[in-house]
């Protein structure tokens, strides 16, 4: 975990309410359609990367969602989650982690990641990034990933970002991820302005060849 990626984003939570951040949505309505499509069991594990400011959590545990974990790399956020959930945050594992040094104990049957992969402009962090991932799910299993679109900023929190269309991040992926589809939709931040997001769900190949 990076010194420095722990204090920017410890600041920026610190200082705001995850109502306030660039990227808070109240219902995470696309997400929440990937993951159904997905069509998972209840008790089927789903880790959300970088979730902290995210109420996706909220939402899987009123559908009845069961195995939830939450990484994120800032303390005060992952805080602000456990107090928001109050007593249900017994039912959610929170996890303080980089992803880019994430090695998890576990395999996942769903990645979920709204906003996290396109902050990664190097591309050592990014090859990381996909070893934890491809580490993290079972075989079969998804990953729904949101970054910027080609319209989207080209700055977020301060720090600059990367945009993707569905074919360069399916490139950056690699073959084992197969996308399964792709849409573009416009989020609006807290003070309206908006922000385009590619949406983008892939399935990891089962080297067995064993279909789900």
């Amino acid at each position: 975990m990076t010194d420095e990626g722990k204090v920017h984003w410890d600041a920026v939570y610190s200082h705001c309410a995850v109502t306030d951040v660039s990227w808070y949505e109240a219902y995470p309505r696309k997400s929440l359609e990937l993951i159904q499509a997905c069509r998972l069991q209840r008790d089927d594990p789903i880790i959300d990367v970088g979730g902290g400011a995210s109420f996706l959590v909220n939402a899987l545990l009123n559908q009845g969602s069961d195995d939830l974990t939450v990484l994120d790399i800032s303390a005060a956020v992952l805080e602000k989650v456990r107090a928001r959930l109050g007593p249900d945050s017994k039912q959610v594992a929170l996890l303080r982690a980089d992803v880019t040094a994430f090695r998890p104990a576990r395999e996942y049957a769903l990645w979920h990641d709204r906003a996290v992969f396109h902050f990664l402009v190097h591309a050592e962090d990014r090859a990381r990034y996909l070893d934890a991932l491809r580490h993290a799910l079972r075989p079969n299993g998804y990953a729904i990933i949101a970054t910027f679109g080609p319209e989207g900023p080209e700055r977020c929190s301060g720090l600059p970002v990367m945009r993707y269309d569905a074919k360069r991040l399916t490139e950056e992926l690699g073959g084992d991820l197969n996308l399964v589809e792709s849409c573009l939709e416009v989020h609006h931040t807290p003070s309206g302005a908006p922000q385009q997001l590619l949406y983008c769900r892939f399935q990891l190949s089962d080297p067995t060849g064993i279909a789900p």
